[in-house]
């Protein structure tokens, strides 16, 4: 018998992670495939998953229709033509209601009413997200935790918190077991932008609330940082610098060139110094995909073209509180 042997390494766990899909359903169902497809154990969703614009559709009285979409009127004869756009409509994230010439013109009067409609039909796409999830995940064993960004509002975030899912959860706010030794915490708001999304917080606020979360790790060697907001410079928030003054907001514009920026964190920058954790799952710059190291950290923005029907993500593989690998993805 050896005197010596070796001990037995911890089997590995692959992650998938994607950011973004601003309610572009081509872009979500890829997200929910790319379990099986990558043959992954977790699949990770990082915020920013409703969408941004409501598109009336009017029927109007000779049975035709009518969508203003980017500027253009477009105008639909055929049932091929009417379910050709709200395919489109749906890559692009944005809700679509088919309406009457009255019930569009009484909708347009009344900007509560807009806003209501808006935030139910968003609520609805949720709803239906949470049951494909459940659905295609079911047997397979993948877990699929998923977090609002700034761009989503409470009220609609609401719908993705549902008790008794088996392969769907709600992971905001909350410390969850990717497996049996690593651990993640997320936190979906931003510091402020010139858009003035529905959850921004100050600097500050940010900082507390990650204090808060970070409480909560056992062990920040096996940690995971579930953070919208990527690290301020790291590459992983590099876009124009904007003119916040203007409505809307402009690049600003030096020798003919856009300048250039780091517009992440700084408070999740100074966590990630801090804490030291395995991996940070970053979004928000949509442009600015990259992979970077902070100390022993490994941060990932996988960037965003869900409008095209993209689906960009980042595999990662890791064990016993070390990141073995990982790669972009695009499809």
């Amino acid at each position: 018998m050896p005197f010596f042997s070796k001990k037995p390494s911890k089997k590995a766990t692959r992650l998938f992670f994607a950011t973004d899909l601003h309610g572009s359903e081509r872009t979500y169902r890829k997200f929910i495939n790319a379990g099986k497809f990558y043959d992954v154990n977790v699949i990770v969703m990082g915020g920013d998953i409703q969408g941004k614009l409501l598109i009336p559709i009017i029927k109007e009285s000779n049975g035709h229709y009518r969508a203003t979409l980017q500027g253009r009127v477009e105008h639909l004869s055929t049932e091929e033509e009417l379910n050709a756009l709200r395919g489109r409509l749906d890559i692009l994230g944005f809700y679509h209601k088919i309406m009457s010439e009255d019930e569009f013109r009484a909708l347009s009067a009344d900007p509560k009413s807009v806003d209501e409609l808006f935030h139910e039909l968003a609520r609805q796409k949720l709803v239906s997200w949470v049951d494909l999830a459940e659905e295609r995940l079911n047997g397979t064993g993948i877990k699929c935790f998923v977090t609002g960004g700034n761009d989503d509002d409470p009220a609609v975030l609401s719908a993705i918190k549902r008790e008794g899912t088996k392969s769907f959860f709600a992971c905001e706010n909350e410390m969850v077991q990717v497996d049996d030794d690593h651990t993640m915490i997320s936190v979906g708001l931003s510091t402020p932008t010139p858009w003035k999304t529905p959850r921004e917080v100050s600097e500050e606020q940010l900082g507390e609330m990650i204090e808060k979360m970070a409480a909560k790790v056992p062990d920040m060697n096996k940690a995971i940082f579930n953070f919208h907001d990527p690290p301020k410079d790291s590459t992983l928030d590099t876009c124009p610098m904007l003119d916040w003054t203007k409505d809307p907001p402009t690049q600003i514009v030096q020798g003919g060139q856009p300048v250039m920026h780091g517009a992440g964190s700084k408070s999740v920058r100074d966590a990630i110094e801090k804490y030291k954790p395995m991996l940070g799952l970053h979004g928000h710059i949509h442009e600015s995909q990259s992979v970077a190291k902070i100390g022993r950290t490994t941060c990932i923005n996988p960037g965003s073209e869900y409008a095209e029907g993209i689906l960009r993500g980042c595999l990662v593989t890791f064990a016993d509180g070390e990141v073995q690998g990982y790669q972009m993805t695009s499809g």
